[in-house]
């Protein structure tokens, strides 16, 4: 199956080699397309314009860590809807979803190249990052891979890693920034903020009494943040809205489950359960704690909400 997202073709596989043969070729997993990624897709799509070939992305689904060592799969950042949303914003013409199965993963890296870039893809050149590795065991580094192009005479870029601060951006520390609830930290490291995706759902009603209403989210696919208050966007019906979001339990209710709740800042009153919503998450607000009682939440919540507004007014004014 084929569809285009913009004016990128996306395919499962290799079906329609109109698409990419040729072409100029980037491989790997993109989880989170963050700024790292962003430099290598940009740098594919500079060569594949000099070249006059397609810019061809290619990724597996699911990640072969699912099928090699399941119980060490990490949580994903980005569905592959959104991945490949992403992958086309950088300009890239041709994306390959790869179905992950044994025969593919017991590929060497020269049976890897040799089938799948120099025959199936007829790669004019191959654009990667410095920690690329490719073929049974990974056994393919990026001095194999310089190795088998210029025998081939195919041209190799090799992009460098791209830093944050002291920090070199990478798909997992971003999942650790998440996770410890330090989002501006990982928003840094996308270059853009954390989305969240869920189903709205039916809540205990609490936020309606109290003066603030909340989405609640459910079945969200990807990696959930630390436990805390967070500023945010969302929009709904081509409308975007400030949104403070609550993620955690609530202790101050005895309740310890962990819930995603989202209050959209100044929201017409409408039901959204059943639709799906997300929300891209800025900053963090506070942590989670428990109040005294309801006026002292309500109090706090007051000031969550002016805050969160405060945060997400760059991302509606473009300062």
């Amino acid at each position: 199956m084929a569809y285009n997202s913009g004016s990128m073709r996306i395919q499962q596989g290799f079906e329609d080699s109109a698409g990419y043969r040729g072409g100029c070729l980037s491989i790997g997993n993109f989880d989170g397309v963050h700024r790292g990624h962003q430099r290598m897709l940009q740098s594919l799509v500079a060569e594949s314009r000099r070249l006059g070939a397609p810019a061809v992305a290619m990724t597996f689904e699911p990640h072969p860590i699912q099928l090699l060592a399941p119980e060490r799969a990490p949580p994903r950042l980005t569905t592959p809807e959104r991945k490949a949303e992403l992958i086309a914003a950088c300009g890239v013409d041709c994306l390959i979803q790869v179905p992950t199965d044994v025969a593919l993963l017991n590929l060497t890296a020269a049976e890897f190249f040799d089938q799948i870039v120099r025959t199936e893809i007829n790669a004019a050149a191959i654009i990667e990052g410095p920690n690329f590795c490719f073929g049974r065991g990974r056994a393919g580094t990026t001095d194999v891979l310089r190795a088998f192009c210029e025998q081939s005479r195919i041209d190799l870029t090799i992009v460098e890693a791209v830093a944050s601060g002291n920090t070199l951006v990478s798909s997992s520390g971003i999942r650790q920034a998440i996770s410890g609830g330090r989002m501006f930290e990982a928003v840094s490291m996308l270059g853009r903020p954390y989305r969240l995706t869920g189903t709205v759902s039916r809540g205990a009603g609490r936020g309606v009494a109290l003066g603030f209403g909340t989405a609640n989210l459910e079945q969200i696919a990807t990696l959930l943040p630390g436990d805390g208050v967070y500023a945010g966007v969302a929009e709904v019906d081509g409308e975007r809205y400030a949104a403070a979001v609550n993620c955690g339990p609530n202790p101050t209710f005895g309740e310890h489950a962990r819930k995603i709740e989202a209050h959209l800042i100044e929201f017409p009153s409408r039901e959204l359960y059943g639709d799906r919503l997300s929300v891209d998450l800025i900053d963090r607000v506070r942590d989670t704690r428990k109040f005294a009682g309801v006026d002292a939440l309500q109090s706090q919540l007051v000031e969550d909400v002016a805050r969160a507004a405060e945060l997400a007014r760059p991302y509606f004014s473009g300062g």
